[in-house]
């Protein structure tokens, strides 16, 4: 399976609708690829709280379009990261009143919807986007033709708990777009890592460049595969990131160490 991770410069002196058509651009360029991902809140930026609400987009709105009809063009499955989303409301309440979300969309190669997972760890330890941001409460996964992807977003990935989840679920490949600061850039590696190898899954975490609201991104978007080596990482600025991935060596790690099958904790409720 050949998968592009698009690490994308978000930077004030660009406006969102040329950022979206910037990006609908290069992930027509993809094709050819099997699966093309786009990092977290690449439409306003991930640290640009107050932009949350006026970049607030409905379920079907300008991102959800551009993104189909990229992926439709190009002939690709597409993560395409997340956008704030702006949920319906009670009868008779104004448009702008619904709760917001970070939600990411997964297309398929003809443009329709596949997935929808709506963040359900939220950052910001009572402020920025755990107060403005409703958390979602459901784990998601893809099946492609190649493998099933776990869709996780950013914070989500400090939470071991969610991606076994989504392994008893039936992933083999994780994917999380994410804003990662730069201060914190050791942790992404790590925890990239820590991810692939616990769960003996590929992981595929595309990072944005560039600077999010004065708060600098890490970049360095990462490949791991299921014994935890690094297949390919990016560097801090924007860049597109292309691997191979030989898929059967999901199958091939959890047979040849079968970690997994020894799990004793989490499977059954505990005996009173």
């Amino acid at each position: 399976m050949r998968a592009s991770l698009l690490q994308i410069a978000v930077d004030e002196g660009e406006s969102v609708a040329a950022r979206r058509e910037r990006v609908a651009a290069l992930v027509r360029e993809q094709a050819g690829a099997d699966l093309v991902v786009l990092p977290e809140l690449w439409t306003t930026g991930a640290f640009a709280y107050e932009e949350f609400g006026s970049g607030a987009e409905p379920l079907h709105g300008p991102t959800y379009e551009a993104m189909a009809k990229a992926a439709s063009d190009a002939g690709v499955w597409l993560h395409a990261g997340s956008v704030p989303e702006r949920g319906t409301s009670g009868p008779g309440s104004a448009e702008d009143e619904g709760p917001l979300y970070n939600t990411s969309l997964v297309f398929a190669p003809d443009g329709g919807l596949a997935a929808v997972y709506r963040k359900i760890h939220r950052f910001g330890f009572d402020k920025g986007e755990a107060v403005l941001m409703s958390a979602g409460g459901e784990l998601v996964t893809v099946r492609l033709p190649e493998t099933t992807l776990g869709v996780a977003t950013c914070y989500d990935l400090r939470f071991p708990e969610l991606f076994r989840g989504l392994v008893d679920a039936g992933a083999e490949t994780l994917v999380v777009p994410a804003g990662w600061p730069e201060r914190r850039r050791a942790h992404w590696t790590l925890l990239a890592q820590a991810r692939a190898v616990e769960n003996q899954a590929f992981v595929l975490a595309c990072g944005t460049a560039g600077t999010h609201a004065g708060v600098p991104q890490a970049g360095h978007s990462i490949v791991v595969d299921p014994w935890g080596e690094v297949l390919a990482q990016a560097g801090p600025d924007e860049e597109i990131l292309t691997v191979d991935l030989d898929m059967t060596r999901v199958a091939a790690t959890r047979e040849q160490f079968p970690a997994l099958k020894d799990r004793v904790l989490g499977l059954e409720p505990p005996r009173r």
